[in-house]
């Protein structure tokens, strides 16, 4: 068959392995290896493995030990530069030093964590285009649908603002996202209470180790599972002739980097841990739970190496990650390999249109690629 057949039926077994239960008499994960082409890649090997062993920080610092480099299987893989949080966010160091910074700290603190809790169990999402408000979405079919972009590009974006990587992606994301509410709703989702759940590694230490260094006594970087939410509204969108794309990447950084600046995702995952020491594993990740079904969607990233890579003298052209079995009809997953960032979309089938959101996101990333570059211009 044609490689668009294989890569139809590979999209149907993913969406198939997904739904399924890992069996309980065996280990918790599988090797899936598909060995048909599709208009990617030669062959596809899938590593399905439940969210209890570890998160992605653990599971991608294992699948790193797996693989070698390709030009030079000797040499390391290389990370992209990475600081420890106790550098990157280290501005509580020159916070303390006034007083009005130590305020300001404590009450977005206090604000973003009460705020968190609210919609984690009072307050929940309007209904839109990307939240269907289901019960037990989690057992549905999931559709997948990936997108590439241009690290170059997203960096020439960032320079120009000033902002992130992570900043210039999840700008584009939420316009996309936007765009598209807006299509298939006719408008009427523009200004719908819609709010995105950011995951984060609450590590101190961001590059990854070794699955050895993880599991050593009073490690930096434990196994396991680390992380936080941070809720994340989605920016409305305005009228179409007064649209300024760069304003939802601004307002993504913003948003972002205060409720990072608190503590109150420190105070999530402390709350979390206290919930799970007290009440059981069972409690805890009904409050999960219940934190997902109560959003519209989650954005988790994980950055990749530098250099091409190969598993057992095989190359590989590149590598994606997806979330399934959350209470959400729409999970947005992201990683950086060499010179590109792939975005994956596992969509509710039959409520959401990947194709069509995809679409829409690759549109507002443009938009947002060709307003940086009049801005570059305007100030020349």
């Amino acid at each position: 068959m044609s490689p668009q057949c294989y890569e139809n039926y590979f999209e149907d077994y993913l969406s198939n392995i997904s739904m399924e239960q890992l069996p309980q008499s065996r280990p918790l994960w599988e090797i899936h290896i598909i060995k048909y082409p599709t208009s990617n890649a030669a062959g596809s090997i899938v590593f399905r493995i439940h969210h209890s062993i570890g998160d992605g920080y653990s599971l991608m610092g294992a699948l790193l030990s797996c693989l070698q480099r390709a030009d030079n299987p000797s040499l390391p893989l290389t990370l992209p530069s990475v600081r420890s949080r106790a550098d990157t966010d280290g501005d509580h160091g020159t916070i303390i030093k006034t007083v009005p910074k130590i305020f300001s700290l404590l009450l977005n603190t206090a604000s973003d964590f009460l705020g968190s809790l609210m919609k984690s169990s009072l307050v929940d999402d309007d209904l839109s285009p990307i939240r269907s408000g289901d019960v037990g979405i989690e057992f549905r079919p999931v559709a997948f649908t990936t997108m590439t972009f241009s690290l170059c590009q997203i960096k020439q974006i960032k320079a120009t603002l000033g902002v992130t990587i992570n900043d210039v992606i999840t700008g584009a994301i939420f316009l996309g996202t936007r765009l598209y509410m807006q299509e298939m709703s006719k408008g009427s989702s523009n200004h719908s209470n819609s709010t995105a759940l950011v995951l984060l590694n609450t590590r101190m230490f961001r590059s990854y180790q070794s699955v050895k260094e993880m599991l050593e006594p009073n490690a930096a970087s434990p196994w396991g599972n680390h992380f936080a939410f941070l809720h994340v509204p989605l920016p409305e969108l305005v009228d179409s002739t007064e649209l300024n794309p760069l304003e939802f990447v601004r307002q993504a950084h913003q948003i972002i980097k205060r409720k990072r600046s608190s503590f109150a995702v420190y105070l999530t995952a402390a709350f979390i841990e206290i919930v799970k020491k007290l009440k059981g594993h069972q409690v805890a990740a009904q409050c999960i739970h219940q934190t997902l079904l109560n959003s519209s969607m989650a954005i988790t990233n994980m950055i990749g190496p530098i250099e091409k890579m190969s598993l057992a003298n095989q190359a590989i052209r590149g590598m994606y990650f997806a979330v399934v079995g959350n209470p959400q009809s729409l999970t947005v997953t992201i990683v950086s390999h060499v010179d590109k960032l792939r975005v994956t979309l596992g969509a509710e089938k039959g409520f959401i249109d990947g194709q069509k959101l995809k679409s829409c996101i690759e549109e507002a990333f443009q938009m947002i690629l060709q307003s940086a570059a009049c801005k570059i211009v305007h100030m020349k």
